[in-house]
């Protein structure tokens, strides 16, 4: 059994494409949890869906990150319970401080909508176990926000702890500034926290998660979610 909860923001557009891919790909339906709401249900893993909460009229993810439900899911994530974020829940991951840096605005400063490659950067956390590491997938973008930045210090000690989980390539897996599509730093598209029970991703593996939708290689966040809670139930 997989216990998930989706936590819906206003302005969210993706809640019930995740909603739809974890019951397809595990078999269990996931709670919807409103923004509004005081404390998260008993979870073994938490979703922050993308869209653009709260119309993104601040700074993208920056009014998400003191809705009431923030508190209780910063709390459950310290505490161990896995939380993703994808594209606009990595915004609100890094402005809630769960992960470090920032998203900023493309480096093009348009929004970008189309298939991107990634390297697997690591193959042993929560969200990745089902991928191998220095595999090249191919997963959706759809963001304006996605170009990711922090301090030279945070990106040394991301690399040196192996917390870069994704990474912007061409399709052979060559890792360089004409594969990003945003202008993030190191071509970095996710990162998890310390534990590696904490992910942020701009990609959308939701859009991707069977052959209707045009390909399957966002299916294995799903599954390695599943297996991962599994391994631990036991």
């Amino acid at each position: 059994m997989l216990r998930a909860s989706v936590i819906v923001f206003p302005g969210s557009n993706c809640d019930r494409d995740v909603k739809t891919a974890i019951e397809r790909i595990t078999g269990f339906a996931p709670k919807m949890v409103w923004h509004g709401d005081a404390s998260v249900p008993s979870s073994d893993v938490i979703v922050l869906p993308g869209g653009f909460s709260y119309g993104d009229y601040l700074r993208c993810g920056a009014m998400a990150a003191h809705s009431p439900i923030m508190k209780d899911v910063v709390t459950k994530a310290k505490a161990g319970t896995p939380v993703i974020g994808i594209c606009n829940g990595f915004q609100v991951l890094c402005e809630t401080g769960l992960l470090p840096g920032a998203l900023m605005r493309n480096a093009s400063l348009h929004f970008i909508c189309r298939d991107v490659f990634l390297k697997v950067e690591n193959d042993e956390t929560f969200f990745t176990k089902c991928y191998r590491k220095g595999e090249v997938i191919r997963i959706p973008v759809a963001h304006g926000e996605g170009n990711y930045f922090a301090d030279g210090d945070t990106l040394d000690r991301l690399e040196g702890e192996g917390r870069v989980a994704f990474r912007y390539s061409d399709g052979d897996g060559n890792v360089s500034p004409e594969a990003c599509p945003n202008g993030a730093q190191r071509n970095i598209a996710g990162i998890v926290n310390e534990t590696g029970r904490v992910l942020g991703m701009m990609p959308h593996p939701e859009r991707l998660y069977e052959t209707a939708l045009g390909g399957t290689d966002g299916r294995r966040v799903f599954e390695s979610i599943l297996l991962s809670t599994l391994e631990a139930a036991t």
